[in-house]
């Protein structure tokens, strides 16, 4: 770390990180939903104890955790972000790229960034890979030393994608585990029959964690390509938009069109057929709501094999989705701040805008 020569000052920065996670926590934990809330504070938990994926946690012990968590977030209401120690500066908590010039020579990477709803997530952790792709810096975190409670397994900020494997193990022993209750045939049932779940659960999680990291960067490159197409007006619109219900249609349509700028486009072409199932086990919500259509070509190829109607529907999907969202930049351009009312109004009416 350029200009830190102890040990104490990285301590420092680890501490000065995680305070500022519990800050966004104390900030926004309690706008969750209950089930959301308890899911993500139980493998909040398993984080903070070091306690293996898929271990049961101990009843008391996380009652009295989680009591005293909340505590904590009661005395943080109201604080700001602090800023960093690093060297001889103190950084900016958004500065990520600053500061990860300082913490390269230590081996670490620091995240910031602004997620759903408004919500700022930071993390700390050590830099397991650095690499380009299509000029785009890749940067793979391993387990983290900070984190805030709710983890993004994957983020584009500027030209730089961050992806977390701890969270994306998380995410996918969270799916898992949601699935075994009932083990319900479907893509997730194809996915994880083609990463061997049956023989070793636990094996076939560590295959899925390198083969989907591949598919979160070919969805971060999508995005970053869709956002070299709609430009920084998107960020705005969406910095601006209050609805929490035009924010999902924002960022769903965004979501289809950087898939089938990248995602799907590259896993067809690969024939990569255990992240195509994984990728449509998790297509859901408002984003099939406005691609109804694909799930359908899904079911056909899955049915004999034959990738044409997929082709075709991401081909349509490519340019749909690059319509509608300029349309959704139209309306910023008339509407102003003012614009989520009308985005809202076509969430209600998705039909107006879905392609099928």
């Amino acid at each position: 770390m350029a200009g830190a020569n102890s040990r104490g000052e990285l301590d420092s920065f680890v501490l000065a990180v995680q305070r500022n996670c519990d800050i966004t926590d104390a900030r926004h934990a309690r706008e969750m939903t209950m089930c959301n809330y308890l899911l993500e504070m139980r493998e909040f938990y398993r984080w903070d104890r070091g306690l293996p994926f898929g271990t049961a946690p101990p009843h008391a012990d996380v009652s009295a955790w989680l009591a005293a968590r909340e505590a904590l977030w009661e005395e943080l209401q109201g604080e700001e972000f602090a800023a960093l120690p690093l060297g001889e500066a103190h950084h900016d908590p958004f500065a990520s790229d600053a500061i990860n010039r300082e913490l390269r020579a230590h081996g670490m990477i620091y995240g910031a960034g602004i997620g759903r709803f408004g919500k700022p997530h930071f993390f700390l952790g050590p830099l397991l890979g650095d690499a380009m792709r299509d000029g785009v810096r890749v940067l793979v975190c391993d387990r983290e030393v900070a984190r805030d409670m709710s983890t993004l397994p994957a983020a584009l900020q500027g030209n730089t994608i961050v992806v977390r494997r701890e969270a994306l193990r998380q995410w996918l022993w969270e799916r898992v585990e949601a699935w075994d209750v009932k083990r319900n045939a479907g893509a997730l049932q194809a996915a994880l029959d083609a990463y061997g779940f049956g023989a070793d659960a636990a094996a076939a999680i560590e295959r899925m964690l390198e083969t989907e990291t591949e598919t979160l960067v070919l969805h971060e490159l999508g995005e970053h390509a869709a956002g070299r197409q709609l430009g920084p007006a998107w960020e705005e619109l969406l910095s601006v938009c209050r609805s929490k219900r035009a924010e999902v249609l924002l960022r769903a349509l965004r979501d289809n069109l950087a898939d089938c700028l990248s995602t799907l486009p590259t896993l067809l072409s690969r024939e990569t057929t255990s992240s195509l199932h994984f990728w449509f086990a998790n297509f859901n919500g408002m984003r099939l709501e406005l691609f109804p259509g694909l799930a359908a070509a899904y079911a056909a190829w899955n049915r004999s094999g034959n990738a044409a109607a997929m082709t075709s529907a991401i081909d349509a999907g490519r340019a749909h989705w690059r319509r509608v969202a300029e349309r959704m930049l139209m309306l910023f351009a008339q509407w102003g701040p003012e614009v989520d009312g009308e985005i809202e109004r076509l969430s209600h009416k998705v039909g107006e805008i879905s392609l099928s």
